[in-house]
Formats: structure tokens, C-alpha cells, sequence
């Protein structure tokens, strides 16, 4: 189990203009949707979006903290695009 808001700074501190949205998709705090809106995901295949966020999270997913993650990652023109921002 980890507090959403670690997991939100932790991204936040790699990722300066990054916007995360950390909700719970079990009900045990250990399986996370992680939604993540930023201009560094520019250019970068979806595979590279998700391993910049993996790599962020490994010392998480290490101490079985985070057992599982979902991950939907954009720029910020795509998700003003779709509402988001």
C-alpha cells in the first residue's frame, strides 16, 4: 500500500510540468491507474512514455508498495485535445 500523493511527487520531481492523476483500481491501494499529462512525452513512442514512468517507479515496485500499475500517458496537446486539461 502507498500513499497517492508519494506516488504524485515522486513523477512531479522527475517530470517538472507534469500533471498525475493516482486512483485506485482495487480497493487495496496497491493496484494504481496512473494518468499522466506531459510535454516530455513529445515525440516519444508510447513504449518510451511508459518505460520513463517505470523507471520513476521501479524503487516503488521493489518494495511490493506497488504490485501493479495502469499507465495512460499523453501530452499536453493531446489531453487538451480530449478534454482533460
Amino acid at each position: 500500500m502507498v500513499d497517492f500523493s508519494t506516488v504524485e511527487s515522486l513523477i512531479k520531481s522527475h517530470i517538472e510540468d507534469a500533471v498525475v492523476n493516482v486512483t485506485d483500481l482495487t480497493g487495496t491501494q496497491d493496484h494504481l491507474g496512473i494518468m499522466i499529462i506531459s510535454d516530455a512525452f513529445m515525440g516519444k513512442m508510447l513504449i518510451q512514455q511508459h518505460q520513463m514512468i517505470m523507471d520513476i517507479l521501479k524503487e516503488k515496485l521493489g518494495t511490493n508498495e506497488i504490485h501493479a500499475v495502469q499507465l495512460k500517458t499523453m501530452t499536453k496537446e493531446k489531453a487538451k485535445a480530449q478534454g482533460l486539461l
